[in-house]
């Protein structure tokens, strides 16, 4: 069960869909990120460690991530909501987060997730400096999705997005009824 605070505010994180899919499958168990245009002058923070996954839809990341274990190439698939709403399928909270600033230590977390070496490299290498911010997180699959009208304020290159308190049937009830995700792919051994 999802222990919540009752002052926590609900925020959520933008992922590419086909690693949200991923998350949901067991067949990722961290996030890796660099940092948005929009992220400001500290670059990117690990701000939360709770957070419902935000999937964004674009048509190459189906070209930057790894096929699936038969082979089959990995694809957006419809969602089911109309024109102009968000989904929110899941939630997830971090067990551990770092900046790695190791190439040897990004290439050891293949195993924990879906993105192509190419794509991680660029990420790893993009600004002044080489080095990616990962997260281990522990995930879980919302039984009834939030759906939520989309709006201006989700827009924009950056990674965390603050949530209405209580639309759309609220969250609380989702994240009471939420079922763990087995992360079948295991995770890095971080001590945690």
């Amino acid at each position: 069960m999802i222990s919540i605070d009752s002052e926590w505010q609900p925020v959520a994180f933008k992922e590419w869909q086909l690693v949200v899919d991923a998350i949901l499958a067991g067949e990722q168990s961290v996030i890796l990120r660099k940092g948005g245009i929009a992220e400001g002058k500290a670059g990117f923070q690990w701000q939360h460690d709770r957070f419902f996954l935000f999937p964004t839809r674009f048509h190459q990341q189906e070209e930057q991530v790894k096929t699936h274990a038969d082979g089959r190439a990995r694809t957006i698939r419809p969602v089911g909501v109309e024109e102009g709403q968000v989904r929110f399928p899941a939630f997830a909270e971090t067990i551990a987060t770092r900046r790695i600033t190791s190439w040897e230590e990004v290439e050891a977390l293949a195993p924990f997730h879906i993105w192509k070496e190419a794509t991680i490299r660029e990420r790893f290498e993009w600004g002044d400096e080489p080095g990616i911010f990962c997260a281990v997180i522990r995930s879980w699959r919302l039984s009834d999705p939030w759906v939520l009208e989309d709006r201006k304020s989700f827009g924009g290159c950056r990674s965390w997005i603050d949530l209405p308190t209580d639309e759309a049937g609220g969250w609380r009830d989702r994240l009471a009824t939420a079922e763990p995700v087995d992360a079948a792919c295991g995770g890095p051994d971080w001590g945690a």
